[in-house]
């Protein structure tokens, strides 16, 4: 039964409140017929992402049974953690906050009667995260596009995904995953979004490097145009202006479109060819091979292969090898870990590539390594060591 004015009155004077430090309208709350803590879930949300609802957008959740949910916009990913609350939160469609109550000329107090839909002791906090994009790679890996007519491998549907389908799998927005394909170089074929094999990838771009080398091109004048046409008869036009757009950067002059190949690039891409297959490389050797394998005109650095190779100073002679970021552990303590098992000291500059992408907005490499790892001196080099105990 619903209380009536004089009796919220009477209870008010129990209280040994002031009537008049209170609000003139008052809520009276009833709960109403088969209210369960079940029937809803609260989230907080911050103010860009209740303006992204109140435009009529979606909040999806994504997440396969073997992993921790996330949310995601259209362009952010959150982590979802449950967090408990010791008040009861009630859902009361249509109660109004304090801000929200009309009290032009109001003397007397007026009684408001509402009902209870819901209620719950926790609520879905979220937390903005770095999109899980390492299962991408594993996925397109299934099925790698090793050029037109490859026996039969265009007639197989495993292994391929569309858009749709790695939005329902990959932990990331949107616009985030259209980023992480552009950066592993997959493309569209057929509406199948396809990793190309490393192999074909490197014999494209050999084919444009030998172009320009032929018709004594500038790398920083590459004619889209022309290079069809000469090129078009040995792989597809799409194939082709694929991989001019990941080695090259598109721009117009006088109407006509051409592409200004990157050193660093086709220096980097022509390093993991050279890498891949060897489990050490003499470094003088490699800096050698590697100058004689780029084109002509370019000129190879090992700043270029931050974050994919490793030298190894400590060996005599010093070595290299392949060590791709994106081979490593996603979650921050795994990956010190795993850095720290392969090599109990590094310097700053040869760990701060395999740890910039685990950095947030606010965040530095030298945050994370005063967190994870221990300052020390070596031989007057600052180095790091692995902690043997972290807090998480």
């Amino acid at each position: 039964m619903s209380r009536t004015l004089e009796e919220v009155q009477a209870t008010i004077q129990i209280a040994k409140l002031k009537e008049n430090d209170l609000q003139n309208t008052i809520h009276c709350l009833t709960f109403g017929e088969s209210v369960s803590s079940g029937d809803y879930c609260l989230m907080e949300l911050d103010d860009t992402l209740c303006k992204h609802i109140e435009a009529g957008k979606s909040l999806v959740i994504r997440g396969d049974l073997d992993e921790r949910a996330v949310l995601c916009s259209e362009d952010k990913t959150y982590d979802l953690k449950i967090a408990d609350t010791s008040n009861l939160l009630l859902l009361v469609p249509g109660c109004l906050t304090p801000d929200q109550l009309t009290t032009d000329n109001q003397a007397s107090s007026q009684l408001v009667h509402a009902q209870i839909w819901g209620f719950s002791n926790s609520y879905w906090e979220l937390r903005k995260r770095h999109p899980k994009l390492k299962k991408l790679k594993k996925l397109l890996m299934e099925n790698p596009y090793e050029g037109p007519g490859v026996s039969g491998q265009e007639d197989v549907p495993e292994g391929k995904y569309t858009m749709g389908d790695l939005l329902e799998r990959i932990q990331a927005s949107e616009e985030e995953l259209e980023a992480q394909l552009q950066t592993i170089h997959a493309c569209e074929v057929n509406s199948y979004w396809r990793l190309l094999d490393f192999d074909y990838e490197m014999r494209l771009l050999g084919h444009i490097t030998q172009l320009v080398d032929s018709e004594s091109w500038s790398f920083s004048k590459v004619p889209l145009r022309v290079s069809l046409e000469e090129l078009g008869r040995l792989e597809p036009q799409e194939m082709i202006e694929h991989s001019l757009n990941c080695y090259g950067r598109r721009y117009t002059d006088n109407d006509e479109v051409f592409f200004a190949l990157n050193e660093d690039k086709v220096c980097r891409a022509t390093a993991q060819m050279l890498l891949q297959n060897a489990v050490k490389f003499n470094m003088a050797e490699f800096q050698e091979v590697w100058q004689q394998s780029v084109p002509e005109g370019m000129g190879t650095r090992l700043d270029q292969l931050k974050s994919l190779a490793l030298v190894d100073r400590s060996s005599k002679p010093e070595t290299i090898f392949l060590l791709r970021v994106e081979d490593l552990p996603e979650d921050t303590l795994e990956r010190f870990t795993h850095l720290f098992t392969m090599r109990e000291k590094w310097t700053e500059e040869d760990i701060t590539p395999y740890i910039q992408d685990l950095c947030g907005e606010k965040q530095t490499t030298g945050a994370l390594l005063t967190k994870y790892a221990r300052l020390s001196t070596q031989n007057g080099i600052k180095v790091f060591n692995s902690r043997r105990t972290v807090a998480t």
